[in-house]
């Protein structure tokens, strides 16, 4: 899940960035020190939404940068635990799916990619036995957040699964969506037709007498 997060920090700006204006450059050095920062409390920072306010600039002797203390807030990704992506596949193995949702990518198990039993061929393609569904590199999927671990706070680590009702490849939960929908009851005839037709019934049984 997406987050704005407010922080406060003492931001270095270089001399080389005194030409700009002062918060030009504090956002900038901002954007440096914590694009791509990865923490189990932020989760990722994506990028600097914006500056709440910027203090006065102290230098310090030996150094030349000035120092600011900044408030300013990150957009940030959190994996939640049950959460629903939106993702695109990145690549597929014997093992399963790689799916990436926007700033991270996470792991699909092949037992988790559909509710069948699963082949996977050489051309990158995993295919389901009984509903001869497929999944390939490039498709759009519904996925839901079954694991996640910080362990490895440089690289973390996401379980997903697709085999629950309205997962999966999109076009999966289109046809799902398309086998539900009521069928169209076929419209009753109307009063004219039908005393029309009773007419002409009638009309003809006559004839068929004489």
């Amino acid at each position: 899940m997406f987050y704005k997060v407010q922080l406060k920090d003492h931001i270095r700006v270089p001399p080389n960035l005194f030409n700009l204006p002062l918060e030009e450059a504090v956002i900038k050095r901002i954007k440096t020190k914590y694009n791509g920062f990865i923490s189990k409390d932020l989760g990722i920072v994506v990028d600097v939404s914006g500056m709440k306010d910027i203090g006065e600039g102290v230098i310090i002797p030996g150094d030349g940068a000035s120092y600011y203390d900044a408030s300013f807030e990150l957009l940030t990704f959190k994996p939640e635990m049950q959460e629903v992506v939106l993702g695109k596949i990145k690549d597929i193995a014997e093992f399963g799916a790689f799916i990436n949702i926007g700033p991270i990518d996470g792991m699909i198990h092949i037992s988790q990619t559909m509710d069948d039993f699963v082949s996977f061929s050489k051309d990158k393609t995993l295919a389901g036995k009984e509903t001869k569904r497929t999944l390939k590199v490039n498709d759009l999927c519904r996925a839901r957040i079954i694991a996640v671990s910080f362990k490895d706070i440089l690289n973390p680590k996401l379980g997903l699964t697709m085999r629950q009702q309205g997962l999966g490849r999109l076009e999966w939960i289109k046809e799902e969506l398309e086998e539900k929908a009521p069928k169209k009851e076929e419209k009753a005839p109307k009063k004219e037709e039908k005393e029309h037709k009773e007419h002409k019934e009638h009309k003809e049984k006559r004839e068929h007498k004489k």
